[in-house]
């Protein structure tokens, strides 16, 4: 059962993004404890009661109308147990609106393998362009495809949780944001 980090778990949160995620998928490691301050953003986890560790955590931006997941990760202690389609369905229970995540383009054998577990999950794939802005100084943007719930998104459906994501989630200025759209 997912629980609200304890942020005293923190260091254990960030050592498994560390190594979960490629260097430009996560902010440093200040930069991502300074997210923990926004009410927007929510850090859940899923304890390993037996050892005291975390076996999966997965961070959350609630907006009004849909939440992003930024990360999910499962320990690699834990990984192949069923965790991930657990935790899944628990995030949609709690959330009940319409959730969107990046994942990368089909290239790699990953990539497609993390695609169809997203399908498998209840997700679809949306065809749109899109840009993760860089999300430190040194990092680089990426060109990463949305996913969502509740089935595939509409343009106009996508430009707005573009825009919400680049605003407050990658802090990009109004001015700047057109950049990015495309």
């Amino acid at each position: 059962m997912l629980e609200f980090m304890n942020p005293q778990q923190f260091d254990q949160v960030f050592s498994i993004m560390e190594h979960s995620f490629p260097i430009d998928e996560y902010r440093t490691y200040a930069e991502q404890k300074c997210l923990l301050d926004n009410p927007k953003y929510k850090l859940y986890t899923l304890p390993d009661t037996q050892n005291s560790q975390i076996s999966a955590f997965v961070s959350i931006w609630q907006f009004s109308d849909f939440a992003y997941i930024e990360h999910f990760a499962v320990s690699a202690a834990a990984r192949c147990q069923g965790l991930g389609s657990s935790i899944l369905n628990e995030i949609k229970h709690i959330l009940s609106c319409q959730i969107c995540l990046e994942v990368e383009l089909p290239k790699t054998d990953l990539a497609k393998r993390r695609i169809a577990f997203y399908k498998r999950n209840g997700f679809a794939l949306n065809d749109y362009p899109y840009i993760q802005p860089a999300l430190s100084k040194g990092r680089h943007p990426l060109p990463l495809l949305l996913m969502t719930t509740d089935g595939t998104i509409t343009p106009d459906r996508f430009a707005y949780i573009k825009t919400t994501l680049y605003q407050h989630v990658y802090n990009i200025s109004p001015s700047d944001i057109n950049t990015y759209l495309g």
